[in-house]
């Protein structure tokens, strides 16, 4: 278990998630995600693990950019940003990346996504951080950032020496992972019996 305030990956404090891994399998399926793919994001793993905070500082500079996304992680009182809140979610979001990259799709990984979804949705935004904030990260925020989260991660895959090929592998699959995971967030916004 990491020492990440809030990081509860397969802990008891996550609920087994509405999706199935058959289901799971037939979202792979859709998004032509395969045993290749498992294999580039995990040979991911060893580039992307000594980059995480270069990783990161892209990506809420990112976000910090652009108010409307930034907007998520403000006060909700007075609208400005939340420094303890921004610092919470960012050690969870580096392990994000390191999980991503281990591409264990199992219960365990299934059932966090569908925590993960959660605390981007009304259901328990804020109730990880006890953060006096928005209610809800917009779901068009959270499909729309798979292209940038994504984009800016190819130079980082291509620091280690890996061939053209090798880094369009991987990010390829970090693209497909990134769509599962995003949808897998999904969850609790869709209406019931949508999904």
């Amino acid at each position: 278990m990491s020492t990440i305030p809030g990081y509860t990956y397969g802990t008891s404090a996550v609920a087994t998630s509405p999706v199935t891994l058959a289901d799971f399998d037939q979202m792979k399926a859709s998004v032509l995600f395969g045993d290749d793919d498992v294999k580039a994001l995990r040979a991911s793993h060893d580039v992307v693990k000594d980059q995480v905070e270069a990783i990161l500082d892209v990506w809420y500079g990112f976000v910090g950019s652009q108010p409307h996304l930034l907007a998520s992680f403000t006060g909700k009182a007075d609208g400005k940003p939340l420094g303890d809140y921004l610092g919470g979610v960012r050690r969870r979001f580096g392990q994000w990346i390191l999980d991503t990259a281990r591409a264990e799709y199992d219960q365990k990984w299934l059932d966090y996504q569908h925590e993960i979804g959660l605390r981007h949705h009304r259901a328990k935004k804020n109730v990880t951080d006890g953060a006096a904030s928005t209610d809800i990260v917009p779901f068009r925020n959270l499909f729309a950032l798979v292209f940038p989260v994504t984009f800016t991660l190819r130079p980082f895959l291509a620091k280690k020496g890996h061939s053209a090929e090798e880094v369009e592998k991987m990010h390829a699959a970090w693209v497909k992972s990134c769509l599962l995971q995003v949808t897998l967030w999904s969850h609790p916004y869709v209406k019931s019996g949508d999904f």
